[in-house]
């Protein structure tokens, strides 16, 4: 094995346990509706066969499902697909979830009528695997959707307040440039016959203040919980203030709770 295989596979291995980290289950919660929407605006007819890459907890998978979908999950994180698994059964939704990479699906291709993804595949270390992948699984005249966090919006903002304390791995582009609609319209070049982009937001409503916000996501957020963890007690107070910081500035409400818009780029392909 090169050593350039043994680097991915060890960044891979990093960025699994990275994911598996903490719960993300309890950060999804906060999100449902935003992934209901997203569905919603895809307009999926029934019967289509659907693959939701980076599946976690199977926000978007479920909603998807249960508009009469044939839906497969895939995600790194082998707790998240359990998680899924088991939403499902308790919403009495039919949907099938697997361990799987978004830069190697086990699929056939032209196997799905739709390959969707929710601020998950836009985290893979390599997005030219990603789009060939995508693009080879998703049938010709099939829909390609993805939702990814912009780098202006106040997303964004937080990963760079992260990363100016836990730099991010060397060479890996970064996750937000699948945000950018330029990159991705570059990136699936002529992969695809159509493509739209547009803004969204993603509204995280808590009922308490940033500050506890900030504790949440370095409890269950595996990414926070990670970086924490990197640091000693001093950097981590830095850190904590940094992301309180960015909070508070976006934060839409004065009464001890929390409202903050985040802003995503809906991505709609279709397959040449």
């Amino acid at each position: 094995m090169s050593s350039t295989a043994m680097d991915i596979n060890a960044l891979k291995d990093r960025m699994r346990d990275t994911w598996m980290a903490g719960d993300f289950g309890i950060i999804a919660t906060y999100i449902v509706a935003a992934a209901n929407d997203f569905i919603g605006r895809l307009n999926i007819a029934s019967a289509s066969r659907v693959l939701d890459v980076a599946c976690g907890t199977g926000n978007t998978a479920i909603p998807a499902a249960r508009a009469g979908a044939v839906v497969t999950g895939v995600d790194i994180a082998s707790n998240l697909i359990e998680q899924a698994r088991a939403r499902a059964a308790k919403e009495g939704v039919k949907a099938t979830f697997e361990e799987g990479d978004a830069e190697q699906l086990k699929f056939a291709d032209g196997s799905f009528d739709a390959v969707v993804t929710m601020f998950g595949a836009m985290f893979a270390p390599r997005p030219e695997r990603v789009v060939a992948e995508f693009l080879r699984v998703c049938r010709p005249g099939g829909m390609i959707a993805m939702a990814n966090w912009t780098p202006d919006g106040f997303v964004g903002e937080n990963f760079r307040a992260q990363a100016a304390h836990v730099p991010p791995p060397q060479g890996v582009p970064r996750p937000v440039l699948w945000g950018d609609e330029a990159t991705v319209r570059e990136r699936f070049g002529k992969g695809v016959s159509k493509i739209t982009c547009s803004r969204q937001m993603c509204i995280f409503k808590f009922p308490f203040p940033p500050r506890e916000v900030v504790q949440l996501f370095r409890r269950y957020f595996g990414p926070t919980q990670v970086a924490f963890s990197t640091l000693d007690a001093g950097k981590q107070a830095a850190l904590a203030a940094d992301l309180e910081a960015v909070w508070n500035k976006h934060n839409q409400v004065k009464d001890g709770t929390t409202l903050v818009e985040g802003e995503y780029l809906e991505v709609k392909a279709i397959r040449a």
